[in-house]
């Protein structure tokens, strides 16, 4: 009972300080719609902010590993495995300043940051809508490419129940190919333990972010689309925990 409480009680208190941030965010936002890369750049400061923030609030020790390779000064392409809610707020404060999110539109259904994230310029997606989905992804390279950014995404496409790594969409295949950027995988251990899917409890869990070295894109080739997908794949598979590991495996 008392770890449910604390649990209700810091969740509370973090979401009251989450919501008074957000607004302030949108205070800001509105002047600023004219200019869609202000707002993005904007975001990513709040990101910042309230990401480490929330995690603080969950009480979760974190360790980051290979910092560097979240580099500002490089646009890149950045996937993450996706097990948990947490996750969100580890891509807002390991995103570079320049970086685009990609969601689902379900986002827009979240109080107060749904709001927020509506006027942000990030990429919501329609995951149910598949050619829709495409053309927005091809409109952010296109986005991302000319204004020389970056971009934040799951490949796997939904969150694993499990932990368990998924297999990946090839969105990212296609938006490396058209922008010429880097993926640098960001390979997440312990967030599933942290938030469970449907659950309002927190636990105080280790989560361990490794961030790997920019896998080069340049060469990649329509007719290898599988070969490279599985060759990113096999980065998060031989860095994440036994019980993260693949069904296939």
């Amino acid at each position: 009972m008392g770890n449910t409480l604390s649990s209700w009680l810091r969740l509370g208190g973090g979401f009251v300080m989450f919501g008074f941030l957000t607004t302030l965010c949108m205070l800001v936002l509105i002047p600023l719609l004219p200019w869609r890369i202000a707002r993005i750049k904007t975001c990513n400061y709040y990101g910042k902010l309230t990401g480490r923030l929330m995690m603080w609030v969950s009480g979760c020790d974190m360790t980051i590993v290979g910092e560097e390779n979240l580099d500002a000064s490089r646009p890149a392409i950045y996937v993450s495995n996706h097990t948990s809610l947490v996750d969100a707020f580890l891509a807002m404060f390991l995103s570079p300043v320049g970086t685009v999110g990609v969601v689902k539109k379900q986002i827009l259904y979240y109080p107060f940051f749904g709001q927020m994230y509506y006027l942000s310029g990030h990429l919501r997606i329609d995951r149910g809508k598949s050619e829709a989905a495409r053309q927005s992804l091809a409109d952010l390279g296109d986005f991302v490419k000319s204004n020389h950014l970056s971009i934040y995404l799951w490949p796997e496409g939904t969150r694993s129940r499990s932990g368990q790594l998924l297999p990946f969409k090839k969105g990212i295949y296609h938006l490396a190919k058209q922008t010429g950027l880097p993926l640098v995988p960001v390979v997440v251990e312990g967030a599933q333990k942290a938030w469970v899917k449907g659950s309002m409890q927190v636990a105080r869990v280790p989560i361990r972010i490794t961030v790997l070295p920019a896998i080069d894109t340049s060469g990649w080739t329509d007719d290898r689309i599988d070969e490279h997908l599985e060759s990113v794949w096999n980065q998060f598979r031989e860095t994440l925990p036994e019980d993260q590991q693949p069904l296939a495996a």
